[in-house]
């Protein structure tokens, strides 16, 4: 072996080992999950309309899987969390007719690039019409948490982001698979639509969403839009 090469391939074990050191200290690099979102604070909005997001007091979608149900409703209410102010969107699960789950989850918009951020969310958790548990609740600036990325205001395919970052409590994230989707779906059929496959950093599993433009979520694994309310002006 000649002695360009052994200096060859001392160069390559080095940069192998650099590289894997790297991976182990942060095991999402290799995987281009962004967790880190740099926004000025004066551009966030708590209200208003994104592309593919629509966060204005009385927006309702109603969206059902056979006998079960999920209800958002953009509400009145605002939160400031982590310096933000946030408007409250309440989600309202039911299964089988009995409440399931109600969360009150914390949205805000740049501005700048219609972006839809992440802030947290209060969870009840209903077991025989009783407050089981709060499970899956974090707040941005508490415990370790930062917001994430809900949905950008341009998807790109091939985007990966965190959109809760919550460590050990919750680290749910998205990749956008499609722009371009067709979807019918009990409401109506929409064109243009992005496609998500979500899944988490710490539960099995994933999950496709579909959202429309000027609409939002419209698929949610089974769940399909059957109705949207809109405030009369």
């Amino acid at each position: 072996m000649s002695s360009r090469l052994i200096r060859f391939c001392g160069i390559s074990f080095t940069f192998i080992a650099l590289v894997a050191s790297a991976l182990a200290t942060n095991p999402q690099a290799d995987q281009g999950w962004r967790d880190a979102f740099t926004v000025k604070r004066d551009n966030f909005v708590d209200r208003g309309s994104s592309p593919y997001f629509v966060l204005e007091p009385g927006y309702r979608l109603r969206l059902e899987d056979g006998k079960n149900s999920l209800t958002v409703t953009v509400l009145n209410d605002t939160k400031v969390v982590d310096g933000v102010k946030t408007r409250v969107v309440e989600e309202r699960e039911t299964k089988d007719g009995q409440l399931a789950e109600v969360s009150r989850n914390f949205f805000a918009i740049d501005k700048t690039t219609m972006d839809v951020y992440y802030f947290g969310e209060s969870v009840d958790i209903y077991k025989n019409g009783q407050v089981s548990s709060h499970e899956g609740q974090w707040l941005s600036g508490e415990n370790g948490a930062k917001f994430g990325l809900m949905i950008p205001g341009k998807p790109r395919v091939g985007d990966k982001y965190y959109q809760e970052n919550a460590p050990g409590v919750a680290r749910d994230r998205a990749e956008i698979i499609s722009t371009s989707e067709e979807f019918k779906v009990p409401a109506g059929s929409f064109r243009n639509c992005v496609r998500t496959r979500e899944s988490s950093e710490i539960e099995s599993g994933v999950e496709e969403k579909g959202y429309a433009p000027n609409v939002g979520l419209i698929k949610d694994a089974d769940f399909l839009l059957v109705k949207v309310e809109r405030r009369a002006k």
